[in-house]
């Protein structure tokens, strides 16, 4: 039983140990200098990722719009608050009724956002992809 006794609290010094080594590495971390502000406004580094962005941006669209058969489409969760109010399950509709609005609202969101990055990729063009700008 002794020896029990002082492998626990062995370990649980150790642990201890470990705990108050990771709070001093942060604490030590926060203490440097600040990042420096930035100089430019990325747009180099913006026009760049246009195409993996829209492409992001269109996978996205095209799952909210899929049918029902489709994981993560707004048909497929408006068919589970159907199926939610038609059991009678009133908290589980109401809870899969606000993940619906918000994924309606994520799909105006993202089809601004299309529209935003067409007109970014219009500006890159006609600034030579924003190699001037920096």
């Amino acid at each position: 039983m002794n020896a029990r006794r002082r492998t626990r609290t062995l370990l649980a010094g150790c642990a201890v140990a470990v705990v108050l080594a990771g709070t001093a590495q942060v604490a030590s971390a926060d203490s440097g200098s600040p990042a420096p502000a930035p100089t430019g406004d990325g747009a180099h580094a913006l026009c760049k990722r246009v195409p993996k962005i829209d492409r992001r941006i269109q996978r996205a669209l095209k799952r909210l719009d899929a049918g029902a058969g489709t994981r993560g489409s707004v048909a497929r969760l408006q068919q589970r608050v159907d199926n939610a109010k038609k059991a009678g399950h009133t908290q589980i509709a109401t809870f899969l009724q606000d993940r619906l609005d918000f994924r309606k609202s994520l799909v105006s969101n993202l089809q601004q956002r299309q529209k935003d990055l067409n007109d970014v990729r219009t500006w890159c063009r006609d600034n030579n992809g924003g190699k001037a700008a920096s």
